[in-house]
């Protein structure tokens, strides 16, 4: 909660500087990237700093956090701070880190509004972000305890011991230590880091969901090469694409991640499109394994069958338990099962069941367009979970908290 000093200057202040928080943005990471050139080639996404998201997402967090402490001043967004601190915990995030990133966001705060930053100003933002950066400092330092992991310590070395073509544009890699040691536990859902060498040195890393169910001797990850259209190609899809065969090592973190399975008996809606059902076949082969009856509807949607990842286990899964109904949607006509609908998913039209609660993966606009449907059908916010891979635009927060 925002001091009562702080409230009325970050009030009075929120509309400026949210108006200039993209060029306070981009002038952060150009000071920070010039005093710390090995974060941009070892730790941050250079494809989203590339094509802007990464400081769309920036600009977007502190703007929603700032107007969050204001409007709502006895809730945290604890939803998005999981995500956050998630992500930070799978990349190695140190608490040490959110003290650099303060040096050059004040900077780049001063010098983009100029005299406008008087002392109190400065106080009162200085609030904010510590406000935001101990949250999650606090929920990073639980993650590490609950790995059993020392702070930054995520990264283990894996081999590859199977190399699958779902389709042309998706792989899936079995993984094993390379230490004999077992293979760390999971709940359904969670993600890992993959870090990589590239050719020109830089190391770096993306999140593959696990594909298959906990208490496997190994773990799986399926990647979807990502194709420089409208932007730049995938660094790290392409390498692996590429280069990586069996026998090879991967340097893999352990794993995180909240959209994980809840526990009880209540209903469930598993929502997917393309890579998004990464999670959602980890969810369906732990409820199989572990002789669940929980009523499941699972609706995926995709360009076509043929490239549908692990369409046919998919629908194995289903068969395989005892209260689940599978919807698909391809956009492309043809289905040779004749069990799609053509066009985009619409789960308007489903029967679903009173108190379900919801699981959602896929592109951004594909979750809130399903997310506005099942707000519209009497689903509870709460109830409805997902995942964001790449910068989570925390703008979009704000017009969901208005949706709820």
């Amino acid at each position: 909660m925002l001091s009562e000093q702080s409230v009325p200057i970050v009030r009075a202040t929120l509309p400026a500087v949210g108006a200039a928080i993209g060029d306070i943005a981009e002038l952060f990471y150009r000071k920070l990237f010039e005093d710390r050139p090995e974060l941009l080639r070892d730790l941050f996404n250079r494809g989203n700093q590339a094509n802007g998201e990464q400081r769309q997402a920036l600009a977007g967090s502190v703007a929603a956090f700032a107007g969050m402490l204001l409007e709502h001043p006895g809730e945290r967004p604890d939803a998005m701070l999981a995500r956050i601190a998630n992500k930070h915990a799978s990349l190695g995030v140190t608490s040490d880190q959110y003290k650099l990133v303060h040096q050059h966001l004040f900077a780049a705060i001063a010098d983009v509004l100029g005299d406008a930053v008087t002392p109190e100003v400065a106080a009162a933002w200085d609030e904010v972000y510590w406000l935001m950066a101990n949250a999650l400092i606090a929920a990073e330092a639980r993650l590490y305890q609950e790995a059993g992991t020392a702070e930054g310590d995520v990264w283990r070395q894996m081999e590859i011991v199977e190399r699958h073509e779902e389709t042309p544009e998706v792989v899936s890699f079995r993984l094993r230590r390379t230490d004999g040691h077992p293979v760390a536990p999971f709940r359904p859902g969670q993600y890992v880091s993959v870090r990589v060498q590239l050719p020109d040195g830089a190391r770096q890393i993306r999140q593959y969901s696990l594909s298959a169910a906990p208490g496997c001797p190994q773990w799986r990850i399926t990647v979807k090469r990502v194709r420089g259209v409208g932007g730049p190609e995938g660094e790290v899809s392409s390498w692996l694409h590429e280069h990586a065969k069996v026998g090879d090592e991967l340097t893999v973190s352990v794993p995180f991640g909240d959209l994980v399975l809840r526990e009880g008996d209540g209903p469930l809606l598993l929502v997917s499109a393309g890579i998004g059902s990464t999670p959602m076949l980890s969810v369906l082969d732990h409820l199989t394994a572990v002789g669940s009856t929980r009523p499941v509807v699972v609706v995926h949607a995709d360009r076509s069958p043929a490239e549908h990842a692990h369409r046919d286990e998919l629908r194995r899964l289903v068969e395989a338990h005892p209260n689940a109904k599978l919807h698909l949607w391809y956009e492309e006509a043809g289905d040779p099962a004749g069990e799609a609908a053509t066009g985009q998913a619409d789960v308007g039209v489903l029967d679903l069941p009173e108190g379900l609660t919801a699981y959602l993966c896929g592109p951004l606009p594909f979750m809130r367009a399903v997310r506005r449907d099942l707000l519209l059908r009497g689903v509870s916010a709460r109830a409805i979970h997902y995942e964001v891979f790449g910068p989570d635009l925390w703008l979009g927060q704000q017009e969901e908290r208005v949706q709820a």
